[in-house]
C-alpha cells in the first residue's frame, strides 16, 4: 500500500487542522445547510459564537437566566415572546417533545388543506364545480365525485395512522418518570411535566430528561458517570463532576428544596463540548463548563443516583438543537411524475381549445343552418364555443388521472409491509423486524447512488474482542493444543482454573495457557501482569463480581483479557494497585501515571513492587513506542513481524514494554515531575516533556491484537453493494486510526488501495483552484469549461480525511472573514459596495472550493470522514446532493446521526446498542447492517421496476381510454358529447382496470430475491432512470393514443353498412359505445397480462375477474329493471343484450383487441431475442442458475518483508482516569470540611504523587 502524504504542509502551525480534535467550534446551522447563499448569519451561529468567543469569568452575553427552584420566576413579562399577534409565550421551553401534526380537532381541516395542496386533488375539486354547471357539463357530477371522494378517503385514513404512530411514541417518551422537588420533597413527575429550574433526581440507568447543571451525587466528590453514546456514538464512559461547593452542601432532600442558586450561562445552542455560565449562590460566583453538565440523552450509569438542576429543556435541549430540521422527503419519481401531470395538463387545454375553436367554426358552417339541431338557445358560435372548451376540459379529464395518486400510495403502503414482513430481515437475537417507517420513499431504495454510514454500532458491534498477542517474539492466538500443535478442531481454553475469569471470554490457543501455568517464560506472566497494572480502568463489586469501567473500549478488552488469563485487577486507591497474580494477591505501589493523549499516544505507570523494586511499564502505539526502545532488544525485529501479521488481518494493535529504575533516577525524576505537577502555566507541555525524560531504553516485551468485531455479513454487504456501483463513504465521529481500521476490515480499503489525507488534498485542491482562477480571465465566457480529473484514471484510491482538514478544505472557518466583513454600517457608497463584492467573491471561492472538494472525492473509490461534528455529517451530505444531483442515503444508530439521517434522501436507522434516537428520525430500520443489501437490491429494485412499470401502464390505459373521445369529436360536430356510457367513464378506473395494475405494482418481479442479490449489476436501471423518464413517458403516451385510434375506427368501420341476423343494422350509438368499451377492458387488461412478469394465480384471478365484473355490472346497469328505479341514471336499457348477441359484434371486439395487442407481442419478442436487458439474460437463464454460489471473501496475502500499514490501537477520545486516580478523587472516604474552599470561592485540584 502506498500513500499520498507530505512530510510537511505549506501552513502555518497554528493554522494547521488537529487530526484528533472534533471541530465543534466550526459546525454549520441548519439554515445555512438549508441557504448556503445567505449573507446573513444565521441566529443560531451567533449564538454559538458568541458562547465560544467570550472566555471571560463573568460574561454579559450570558442572558440565559435559570433560579433554582422558582417557576414563577421564569415566568416574568419580560421572559415571555409574542407568538401570534397578541398570544404570548415563555422563551423557556417545556419539556415535553412533539413529533405530532394533528389533534382531534385540527385533523379534518389541516388534512384537506394539505390534501388540496396537491395539484391533482384540486384540479378535480375545480373540476367537480364545473360539472354542477348545466351549460357546460355534458357528463354527471357523480362520475368526478366518487373517484374524488376515495382518493381523499384513503389518504386520510394512510395519514392518521401515521399520526397516531406518532402521538404514541410521544406519549411514551413525555411520560418517562424522574423524581423532582415539589413542595419542598421529592416527588415523582413525568418528563413533559419538568421545567427550567426544577431540582430532579435519576438514578442508575436512567436518561437524563434535560440539560442539567450536577449539584452532587452518591460518588465521592461528587462525580457521576455517563454513558454518551446517544450524543457521539462512543459508548465508554465519561466522568462528570459537581462543584466542591454543591457536593458539600448539596446532598439532602430538605438542602435541595431549599437551594436558590441562581445562573446566568449561554443561550441555548448546539455545541456539546462547550457550556459557558455562572452560578451564583451564598454571595459568590462560582464558573460552569461543561464537565458539570448532563445533557439529555446520556444514561447514568455506575452512579447510585444524583441531583441537577434543570437548565434547558426539551427544544431548548443541546441533542435537540443538534436533531436539525424533519424535512419533507419526495421520491425522484415523485417529482417526474407531477412534471409529467402537468404536461399531460398543457396537452389537455391544448386539445380542448382545438375542438372548442372546430365546434365554434362547426357552428357557423353547419349548425346555425340545420334547424333540427335548434335547442331553444341564440347563443353565438363563438360562445358555444366557449362553453364547449370547458365541456371538453371534463371530458377529458381522465387523461389527468385521479385515481393515480392514491394507486401509487396503496402500492407503496404494499411494498412497505413487505419490508416490515421480510422475515430475511428479522433479527432474531434481538427479537428486532425490519421496519418501513415511512410509506412514500418505497422506490427511491432502487435508485441510491451514495450510502454515508456511521461507523460505532453501524458497521461493528461496538464490542472489542482480544484475539491475539506477540510475547518474547512468539505469537499466540492461533488454534493450538498444550503441546504447541496446530489442528482444526476447535476446542475453546478451559478457564476454570481461574476464580476471577468471566465466563464470557473466548481464547483457543492452549499453549499459551500451558506457558503461564509453566512459568517457563517469565516474560508471558510479566506481559499479563502489565495489562493488569498499566490502566486507568476504575472497578468495583457488584454481587460479588468484578465489574470494570474503562476510559476505551480497547482498554476495558485488555484488562479484561489479563484477568481472564490469571492476572486480575481487584482494585486501586490514591497511591496503590492491588493485582490477583496467578491467585495471589499482590499490592503495589503506584508512585506516578503518565496519562494518555492524542500527542503521546501512550501512557505509563510506574510502581514500586512489594521487594522495594521500581518498575516502569508502557503501552502505546507502535509507532512511538519504536522510537524509545533499548538499543539491544533481540525480539524487536519478530514482534514487528508480527505487527505486520495482526495489520493484514486489521486487528487494533498495541506494543507493550517496561524498564526498571534506579531508586536515584526516581528522585532526581520525580522532583521534576512533582514541579511540573503544580505549574500554573503550559502545565500540560510542562508535563510531557517531564514524561519524555523517563520513558526511553524500554524493553520491548510483545504486541496485543484487539478485534474492534465487525458486524456480520458487513464485508459481503459492502462487496455486493459497490459492484450495484453504490458508492459507500464512512463519516465518524472517532479516531482517524479506529477508523482506517475499520475501512481495511470491512474491505473498503485494500493493501492495493493509494490513501490521500487532508494535506494531499488540500494542495490538490489548492492547484486546482489556482488553474481555474488563472483561466477565469477575459476570454473565459468563451472558452467551454474542461472537467478535469485530480487523479490518473486506473488505480484504486481512498481518501481519508478528519473534521479539522474539512473545515479547512471547504473554507468553514469562520474567523478567518476579511475584517471588511466586519464593518457593521458601511460609512460610504464605496464602502458598501466592496462590502457586497468581498461578499461574493467570498461565497463563490467556497463554492467553487466545495464542489472541487466534491469531484474529487467522488474519483476516489472509498472516503472515510472522522472526528466530525453531526452538522459536519449533514454538511458532506448535503454537499453530494447539491453538487452532485445523486440520490443519497445515511444510516447510522446514534442521536449524533439523527442530522445525517433527516439530511440525506433516505434515512436508515439501525436499533443497536446507542439508544432509539436515530432510528426515531429514519425512514426505515433494522437490527443489522448486512439487511442493508436485500433493503435496496432486492426491495427497493422491486420497488422501482414496480412503480416505473405501474406509471407507463396507468397513463397508457387513461390515454387509450380518454382519446376515443377525441376521435369521436370529429363525427360529432365538437359537441363535447362523450363516446361512452357514464358509468363505463365513472367505474373504469375504479373497477375495470384498477386491480391488475395495482397487483402488479405489488407483487411483479422480474428476477427472484436469491438471483437480485447474486448480480447485483442488475441495480444500475434505477441509478440511471432507464425504466421511467420523458422518453418512456411519451412512448407510453404515443401507446395509449394508437390504440385509441384502434379502438375507435375498427368499430366504426365494422359499424358502416352493416346488417345484423335479424336484418337490423346495429349501427346506433348505444351499441357502438358498448363495443368500444368491450375492446378497451379487453385490451388493457390484456396488455397488463403482457406486461407481467411474474405470474400468480391472484394476477390472473384479477384480470379474468375484471374482464368478467365489467360484463357482469354492464349487464346489470342496463337491465330493465334498474331503468324503472332510475330512469334519469340509466339510459342504455337494452343495449348489452342486443348488441352482444350479434356475432358480427363479438368478432369485431375480437378483431380490435388482436390489432391493438399483436404489434406489441411482435416487438416485445424482437426485443427479447434481439437486445435483451440483463434481466431478461438471468430469466432465460434461471434454472441454470438456481445453484446459488456463495461469495468468498478476500484472501490477503502477506509478505513478509514488505512495508504495511500501521493498525493502531485506539485509546479514549479524551485524558483517561488517571488525575482522578492520582488526586484521589474518585475513592470512597471520609468528606473533608470546606471551609478554606468556601471562603476562596471554588477549589483547585493539583496531582500529587508518592515518592
Amino acid at each position: 500500500m502506498s500513500t499520498e502524504r507530505d512530510s510537511e504542509t505549506t501552513f502555518d502551525e497554528d493554522s494547521q487542522p488537529n487530526d484528533e480534535v472534533v471541530p465543534y467550534s466550526d459546525d454549520e446551522t441548519e439554515d445555512e445547510l438549508d441557504d448556503q447563499g445567505s449573507a446573513v448569519e444565521p441566529e443560531q451561529n451567533r449564538v454559538n459564537k458568541e458562547a465560544e468567543e467570550n472566555q471571560e469569568p463573568v460574561r454579559k452575553e450570558c442572558t440565559w437566566q435559570v433560579k433554582a427552584n422558582d417557576r414563577k420566576y421564569h415566568e416574568q413579562p419580560h421572559f415571555m415572546n409574542t407568538k401570534f399577534f397578541c398570544i404570548k409565550q415563555s422563551k423557556y421551553a417545556n419539556n415535553a417533545i412533539k413529533t405530532y401534526k394533528y389533534n382531534a380537532f385540527t385533523f379534518l381541516p389541516m388534512n384537506l388543506f394539505e390534501q388540496f395542496k396537491r395539484a391533482a386533488n384540486f384540479y378535480f375539486l375545480v373540476l367537480l364545480i364545473l360539472q354542477a354547471i348545466p351549460q357546460i357539463s355534458t357528463l354527471a357530477w357523480y362520475t368526478t365525485l366518487f373517484p374524488l371522494l376515495l382518493v381523499l378517503g384513503i389518504t386520510a385514513i394512510k395519514d392518521l395512522v401515521d399520526d397516531v404512530a406518532r402521538h404514541k411514541m410521544d406519549r411514551e417518551i413525555n411520560n418517562r418518570t424522574c423524581e423532582v422537588i415539589k413542595d419542598g420533597r421529592f416527588k415523582v413527575a413525568k418528563w413533559k411535566d419538568i421545567q427550567v429550574g426544577d431540582v430532579i433526581r435519576l438514578r442508575k440507568n436512567d436518561f437524563v430528561p434535560a440539560d442539567i447543571l450536577l449539584l452532587s451525587s452518591s460518588e465521592p466528590n461528587s462525580l457521576c458517570y455517563v454513558e454518551t453514546a446517544e450524543l457521539d456514538g462512543e459508548t465508554n464512559l465519561k466522568f462528570k463532576m459537581s462543584l466542591e461547593i454543591t457536593d458539600q452542601y448539596l446532598q439532602r432532600e430538605d438542602a435541595l428544596a431549599a437551594f436558590d442558586g441562581f445562573i446566568e450561562c449561554e443561550e441555548p445552542n448546539n455545541r456539546l463540548d462547550k457550556f459557558t455560565g455562572i452560578l451564583s449562590w451564598r454571595k459568590t460566583r462560582f464558573p460552569l463548563d461543561a464537565d458539570k453538565i448532563l445533557l439529555r440523552g446520556c444514561v447514568i450509569r455506575n452512579t447510585d443516583f444524583c441531583h441537577g438542576l434543570v437548565v434547558f429543556a426539551g427544544a431548548d435541549t443541546k441533542i435537540m438543537k443538534n436533531s436539525g430540521k424533519t424535512r419533507f422527503k419526495r421520491t425522484k419519481i415523485d417529482y417526474l411524475m407531477n412534471y409529467m401531470v402537468y404536461t399531460i395538463i398543457v396537452v389537455l387545454i391544448l386539445l380542448s381549445a382545438g375542438l372548442a375553436i372546430g365546434h365554434a367554426y362547426w357552428e357557423a358552417q353547419v349548425g346555425n343552418y340545420s334547424w333540427y339541431l335548434y335547442d331553444g338557445e341564440d347563443a353565438t358560435p363563438s360562445l358555444r364555443g366557449f362553453f364547449n372548451f370547458w365541456g371538453y376540459i371534463i371530458v377529458l379529464n381522465t387523461m389527468v388521472p385521479i385515481s393515480l395518486y392514491v394507486s401509487v400510495e396503496v402500492i407503496r403502503l404494499g411494498q412497505s409491509h413487505f419490508i416490515n414482513w421480510d422475515l430475511q430481515m428479522y433479527y432474531a437475537e434481538k427479537d428486532t423486524p425490519a421496519k418501513a417507517r415511512t410509506t412514500t420513499l418505497n422506490e427511491q431504495l432502487g435508485q441510491i447512488h451514495y450510502i454515508f454510514s456511521d461507523k460505532t454500532g453501524t458497521l461493528t458491534q461496538n464490542i472489542m474482542t482480544f484475539k491475539k498477542c506477540c510475547i518474547n517474539g512468539q505469537i499466540y492466538g492461533d488454534h493450538r493444543d498444550a503441546s504447541q500443535h496446530n489442528h482444526n478442531k476447535i476446542e475453546q481454553v478451559d478457564f476454570s482454573w481461574n476464580t476471577y475469569a468471566d465466563g464470557k471470554f473466548a481464547f483457543y490457543d492452549h499453549y499459551l495457557i500451558e506457558q503461564i501455568q509453566s512459568g517457563k517464560e517469565p516474560e508471558v506472566r510479566q506481559f499479563f501482569f502489565l495489562l493488569a497494572v498499566c490502566h486507568t480502568v476504575m472497578v468495583d463489586r457488584i454481587d460479588g463480581h468484578l465489574n470494570y469501567q474503562a476510559a476505551s473500549p480497547d482498554e476495558g478488552a485488555l484488562v479484561n483479557a489479563a484477568r481472564n488469563f490469571g492476572f486480575a485487577f481487584l482494585a486501586r486507591t490514591q497511591n496503590t494497585i492491588t493485582i490477583s497474580e496467578l491467585g495471589t494477591e499482590r499490592t503495589y505501589n503506584v508512585l506516578a501515571i503518565l496519562d494518555f493523549n492524542s500527542d503521546r499516544k501512550r501512557m505509563s505507570i510506574i510502581v514500586r513492587t512489594p521487594e522495594g523494586n521500581i518498575k516502569l511499564y508502557c503501552k502505546g502505539a507502535d509507532t512511538v513506542i519504536y522510537e524509545r526502545l533499548h538499543r539491544m532488544n533481540p525480539t524487536k525485529q519478530e514482534t514487528q513481524d508480527a505487527l505486520d501479521v495482526f495489520a493484514n488481518e486489521t486487528l487494533r494493535t498495541l506494543c507493550l514494554c517496561y524498564k526498571e529504575i534506579e531508586e536515584k533516577e526516581f528522585a532526581e525524576w520525580n522532583k521534576k515531575f512533582m514541579a511540573a505537577s503544580v505549574a500554573s502555566t503550559n502545565r500540560d507541555e510542562a508535563l510531557d516533556k517531564v514524561y519524555e525524560e523517563i520513558e526511553k531504553d524500554l524493553i520491548l516485551l510483545g504486541a496485543t491484537a484487539i478485534e474492534d468485531k465487525l458486524q456480520d455479513g458487513v464485508p459481503e454487504t459492502i462487496s455486493k453493494l459497490a459492484k450495484a456501483d453504490i458508492k459507500i463513504w464512512v463519516l465518524t465521529g472517532d479516531k482517524k486510526e479506529t477508523a482506517e481500521n475499520i475501512g481495511f476490515a470491512c474491505e473498503l480499503l485494500t493493501e492495493d488501495t493509494t490513501i490521500c489525507y487532508g494535506e494531499d488534498i488540500n494542495s490538490l485542491l489548492h492547484a486546482r483552484m489556482e488553474n481555474q482562477r488563472n483561466r477565469g480571465g477575459v476570454y473565459a465566457k468563451f472558452v467551454q469549461p474542461v472537467q478535469e480529473r485530480f487523479f490518473p484514471s486506473g488505480g484504486n484510491r481512498a481518501l481519508i480525511i478528519t473534521g479539522s482538514w474539512l473545515n479547512e478544505i471547504l473554507l468553514e472557518k469562520k474567523t478567518k472573514r476579511s475584517k471588511i466583513l466586519k464593518l457593521k454600517f458601511p460609512r460610504t457608497e464605496e464602502e458598501k459596495r466592496m462590502r457586497t463584492q468581498s461578499k461574493r467573491r467570498l461565497e463563490t471561492k467556497k463554492e467553487q472550493r466545495q464542489k472541487n472538494f466534491v469531484d474529487l472525492a467522488c474519483e476516489c473509490s472509498a472516503v472515510i470522514c472522522c472526528r466530525v461534528t453531526p452538522k459536519q455529517k449533514a454538511m458532506v451530505v448535503d454537499l453530494v446532493k447539491k453538487y452532485k444531483k445523486a440520490i443519497t442515503l445515511a444510516i447510522g444508530d446514534g442521536a449524533n446521526d439523527v442530522n445525517m439521517i433527516k439530511t440525506a434522501h433516505i434515512g436508515v436507522g439501525i436499533s443497536g446498542q446507542e439508544g432509539m434516537q436515530a432510528v426515531m428520525s429514519s425512514d426505515y430500520s433494522f437490527a443489522q447492517f448486512r439487511y442493508l443489501q436485500r433493503l435496496l437490491l432486492v426491495h427497493g429494485r422491486w420497488s422501482y421496476i414496480r412503480m416505473c412499470k405501474f406509471l407507463r401502464y396507468f397513463f397508457y390505459k387513461n390515454f387509450a381510454f380518454t382519446l376515443v373521445h377525441f376521435w369521436y369529436s370529429f363525427f360529432n360536430g365538437y359537441s363535447a358529447q362523450t363516446a361512452y356510457e357514464d358509468w363505463f367513464i365513472t367505474l373504469y378506473n375504479v373497477l375495470y382496470s384498477s386491480l391488475p395494475v395495482l397487483l402488479m405494482g405489488l407483487l411483479d418481479q422480474d428476477v427472484s430475491d436469491k438471483l437480485s442479490l447474486r448480480f447485483p449489476g442488475l441495480y444500475v436501471v434505477g441509478q440511471r432512470d432507464l425504466l421511467f423518464n420523458y422518453k418512456r413517458f411519451f412512448v407510453s403516451l404515443l401507446h395509449g393514443v394508437l390504440t385509441s385510434m384502434i379502438l375507435f375506427f375498427i368499430p366504426l368501420g365494422a359499424y358502416l353498412q352493416t346488417v345484423g341476423q335479424d336484418g337490423e343494422a346495429p349501427s346506433d350509438y348505444q351499441s357502438f359505445a358498448v363495443t368500444m368499451a368491450s375492446a378497451l377492458v379487453i385490451t388493457v387488461n390484456f396488455q397488463i397480462g403482457l406486461d407481467t412478469s411474474y405470474w400468480t394465480f391472484v394476477n390472473a384471478f384479477s384480470i379474468f375477474g375484471s374482464i368478467a365484473l365489467y360484463f357482469g355490472i354492464m349487464f346489470d346497469f342496463h337491465s330493465a329493471g334498474i331503468h324503472v328505479l332510475f330512469p334519469s341514471a340509466f339510459q342504455f336499457t337494452g343495449t348489452a343484450s342486443n348488441a352482444l348477441r350479434q356475432p358480427y359484434i363479438w368478432l369485431t371486439i375480437i378483431l380490435t383487441v388482436a390489432v391493438c395487442l399483436l404489434p406489441v407481442v411482435a416487438i416485445r419478442f424482437l426485443s427479447m431475442t434481439i437486445w435483451p436487458s440483463e434481466s431478461d439474460k438471468i430469466q432465460k437463464h434461471r434454472k441454470r442458475l438456481k445453484a446459488e454460489e456463495q461469495w468468498q471473501r478476500r484472501q490477503q496475502v502477506f509478505r513478509r518483508g514488505v512495508s504495511s500499514r500501521r493498525s493502531a490501537y485506539a485509546f479514549s477520545h479524551q485524558r483517561g482516569y488517571a488525575d482522578l486516580i492520582s488526586s484521589g478523587r474518585s475513592i470512597r472516604k471520609k468528606r473533608s470540611p470546606l471551609d478554606a474552599i468556601v471562603a476562596d470561592g471554588t477549589a483547585e485540584y493539583r496531582r500529587t504523587g508518592d515518592s
